[in-house]
């Protein structure tokens, strides 16, 4: 025996006319309210950028002042000598030996040299830097490097570079 739907209906309850028209309706209502949500949160996310910004108003800074530093005391604690061991009658250790090998901003007061000290691996010293056997970077030239006692003393020892025997491009 074949049973046929009553009433228009099949046994599938999303099969009969009545259901397919329900569903029909239901789908603009679900549209609907996704675009209001949307909107909704839209309009919520710039009131809360709107919100959140304020005028922007100048601040007044009061000028720092910074408190004086003893450069003496930082170059104590750094493990500089004292000002009497840099004195022009301090006596440089014997049998020091210095190898300059490179120079950096020639005739420049803040300039520096590469040297190596008894054989050591080289060193970078600025000028006015303290040196292994008391003896002070003063100055930089072109292909050399004078040392002494002190920065504005006698020059104790004269440092040149090594000749290098690379040929031209």
């Amino acid at each position: 025996m074949n049973k046929h739907p009553t009433f228009g209906h099949s046994g599938f309850p999303m099969e009969s006319p009545a259901a397919l028209q329900s569903a029909s309706r239901r789908a603009p209502a679900w549209v609907a309210g996704l675009l209001w949500l949307a909107a909704g949160l839209s309009a919520g996310y710039w009131i809360l950028l709107a919100a959140g910004r304020s005028p922007v108003t100048p601040l007044s800074v009061a000028a720092s002042s910074t408190p004086p530093v003893d450069s003496a005391a930082v170059a104590r604690v750094l493990g500089a000598l004292p000002e009497a061991a840099q004195l022009p009658g301090t006596p440089v250790a014997k049998g020091t030996e210095y190898s300059l090998l490179g120079v950096v901003a020639a005739n420049a007061p803040d300039g520096a040299a590469l040297i190596a000290v008894n054989g050591q691996p080289p060193r970078p010293y600025r000028v006015g830097a303290s040196l292994e056997g008391g003896l002070v970077l003063q100055a930089v030239s072109r292909r050399g490097a004078r040392l002494g006692a002190s920065i504005n003393g006698p020059v104790t020892v004269e440092l040149t570079m090594p000749e290098t025997n690379l040929a031209p491009f």
